[in-house]
């Protein structure tokens, strides 16, 4: 049972919320949450996507071999791999909001220190500022789940779009910042502003982000011994069906963030311009956004999604043929297919993480398995075409290679879209109408025990029901 809801209170039955405090002004509240969501969302790939454009730069200023280049773009990967498992005991334990707030402050701190000291705090800034977008990736489409379940598609969305619209930002303004700073040869000042760039907007995001610390959403508690009840399913990675969304999830994103961090050189290498082979990269990002906005639609009304993954498959390999094998006049036409069909893969993965669960605690077992054991595939891609393009000289061979993984990809992708579920959490905790209801796979559901609220008629009496992301 729902009645409406409110910032702080989605999906606690009115009678347990207490009365309604006077003077609330739930479209302020409402403002302020979009407004938040908008500039957090802008920080979780502006500084990655801001450095490729410039390796070449940054490996000659300071003295990086191949090997360095590859680790450092290899870095924010790893930490989503190892980090993302923290967001869910951490948001038990102090609230959703408070960790983004504490996020956010660690990634404005991180890429500072690499920007005050590169020679020395590159790597341990970088990781910093990975491990604080990893708890952001976790955690952000969770509370909007949790806050606003019946505008969790269009907030949802418009978070994708503006995660993107920060890749394309990055990639636009990292040529022109360093050569606006320093040159081409890359003064010590122009290493350091680039490095460091995006610390600013993180810090104001931190201040947007303060209205919302007042709240305490609260992820749901998994069912105590769950795992030890007679008729309890397995555990996610004990079903099938839970490697092959951990594997969709995992080669998409090998895909997009090897050829984040190496397209640029790839273009360079074929003569396009610094600035040009930025604006390419903007370009595909600019693609993720389109297609991260319309495939969650097509993906809710459709039986499965094997088409879309055909479709998805198709344009991204396509799209990275033509980079490399096409004339080079044609690049652009080539790098926004490959930036379609890689918005259309990661949409998909989310949506396979809340569709493929028959319920919230499955739901979230579902999400951190596949983000931890995918960001570990992931963290391969950079460093494997790095070191192939090292090894060979060229590129065909790390081209070859990601078709492969393409090949792979649509493999996974293919099961994880058939139309079927995981086995719930608990015997009796599936709702015909909960997350991966084949009727309604979005459906935020009904709690199974909405508990006591730590506050009835207070921002802090929130515990929510919806899966992590």
């Amino acid at each position: 049972m729902r009645g409406s809801e409110t910032p702080g209170t989605a999906g606690v039955p009115r009678r347990a919320r207490g009365p309604r405090r006077p003077g609330r002004r739930p479209g302020r509240e409402l403002a302020l949450l979009v407004a938040g969501i908008i500039v957090l969302a802008v920080n979780l790939r502006a500084s990655i996507a801001g450095l490729p454009p410039v390796f070449p730069e940054l490996a000659s200023a300071l003295h990086l071999s191949s090997a360095s280049i590859a680790t450092l773009a290899a870095v924010p990967v790893l930490c989503f791999a190892v980090f993302s498992g923290s967001a869910a005991p951490l948001s038990r334990r102090f609230g959703e909001e408070r960790v983004l707030l504490a996020a956010l402050a660690l990634l404005a701190g991180g890429l500072l220190l690499r920007g005050a000291a590169p020679g020395s705090l590159l790597y341990p800034g970088t990781v910093l500022a990975g491990a604080a977008i990893a708890l952001m990736n976790v955690l952000l489409p969770s509370l909007i789940k949790r806050r606003r379940p019946e505008q969790a598609g269009l907030l949802i969305g418009g978070y994708l779009l503006t995660l993107a619209s920060g890749a394309v930002i990055g990639s636009l303004i990292a040529v022109p910042v360093f050569r606006a700073s320093g040159g081409p040869g890359g003064s010590a000042w122009a290493v350091r502003l680039t490095l460091g760039l995006w610390a600013l907007p993180a810090a104001a995001a931190a201040l947007a982000w303060l209205p919302q610390v007042r709240y305490r959403t609260l992820p749901e508690r998994p069912w105590p011994g769950a795992g030890r009840r007679r008729g309890a399913a397995p555990a996610v990675h004990r079903q099938a069906l839970g490697w092959q969304v951990a594997a969709f999830m995992g080669l998409q994103s090998l895909y997009y963030y090897a050829t984040l961090s190496w397209l640029p050189t790839l273009f360079r290498s074929r003569g396009v311009s610094a600035g040009g082979a930025g604006d390419l990269l903007a370009l595909m990002n600019l693609g993720n956004a389109v297609t991260a906005m319309l495939i969650p639609v097509l993906a809710h009304r459709a039986r499965d999604q094997r088409l879309l993954i055909a479709a998805t498959a198709l344009a991204s390999a396509g799209g990275l043929s033509g980079t490399l094998f096409a004339p080079v006049g044609g690049a652009a036409a080539w790098t926004l297919l490959l930036g379609l069909g890689q918005g259309a893969a990661l949409a998909l993965a989310i949506f396979f993480t809340m569709a493929r669960a028959p319920d919230p605690v499955t739901a979230a077992s579902l999400s951190g398995f596949a983000q931890g054991a995918g960001y570990l595939i992931a963290a391969a891609g950079p460093l494997a075409v790095g070191f192939l393009h090292s090894a060979t000289g060229g590129w065909t061979a790390p081209v070859l290679a990601l078709l492969a993984v393409a090949a792979l990809e649509f493999w996974a992708g293919w099961l994880a879209a058939r139309a079927r579920t995981l086995l719930p959490a608990s015997p009796g905790a599936a709702s015909p109408a909960g997350p991966a209801s084949p009727r309604n796979p979005d459906s935020p559901g009904k709690p199974d025990s909405p508990g006591k609220p730590d506050s009835p008629d207070g921002p802090d009496s929130h515990r929510g029901t919806q899966p992590n992301l």
